[in-house]
């Protein structure tokens, strides 16, 4: 899916803004179109027609498509949002998306998942609860002021996560040696946070800058 990259608006003005509210707006509506999608039992006619629907609905999505590894000019990288983020991205089509606040000692993220990201029936795929913890944990490591990459991330599932159920995950650095960072996470519902579902433990290099250039020449100094 493209969207238009062309003359991009300039950080911090009223333009950004409005770029980042149409791309929620959109981001929003192609949420609703996924879940529609993976619950309807509609006929195989109104499903055809709604292809061609979709189909001509994404060739209006015209301009410079943006290559991979550009960062977005409505991003904050390497230490804030990501729009298009599979986990947090209000932008993306994928996301819960997860909404993330700081908390004394780390994080706090808070999402639902829908029948989209379904694993075994009622219960959110196990990938799902790796990708909210690595998102999470990795932000934890930026609001830490030592933004990294993960190497190592041990996950353990206690309890199946529940869809359609608001969901509470944490992340705080727990400790660093040299360019590692030790990072835990967790999974419960927001209803019962005593009640662990998954559990996390990983490790994150911060990159030197020289290889932080080679890996994203893309990003703004």
């Amino acid at each position: 899916m493209h969207t238009s990259l062309t003359d991009p608006p300039a950080a911090g003005t009223p333009e950004l803004e409005r770029q980042k509210a149409a791309i929620n707006r959109l981001g929003d509506e192609l949420r609703a179109l996924v879940e529609a999608t993976v619950r309807t039992a509609a006929s195989p006619a109104t499903l055809h027609r709604m292809a061609d629907g979709v189909r001509t609905l994404t060739g209006q999505l015209t301009g410079r498509p943006r290559a991979r590894g550009e960062i977005p000019e409505v991003d904050e990288f390497p230490n804030g949002t990501r729009i298009y983020s599979p986990v947090s991205g209000v932008g993306s089509p994928l996301a819960p998306p997860m909404r993330v606040t700081p908390a004394d000692d780390g994080l706090i993220g808070e999402c639902t998942l829908g029948i989209a990201h379904e694993g075994p029936p009622g219960y959110g795929h196990g990938g799902m609860s790796a990708m909210l913890l690595d998102e999470l944990m990795g932000r934890a490591c930026a609001a830490a002021d030592m933004p990294g990459l993960t190497v190592s991330l041990q996950t353990r599932y206690h309890r199946p996560v529940p869809l359609e159920t608001p969901l509470r995950i944490l992340a705080r650095v727990t400790g660093t040696n040299d360019r590692k960072i030790l990072v835990s996470g967790s999974i419960t519902s927001r209803a019962d946070p005593g009640t662990q579902l998954v559990t996390a433990d990983g490790t994150f290099v911060a990159p030197d800058p020289h290889r932080a250039r080679a890996l994203f020449p893309g990003m703004r100094p």
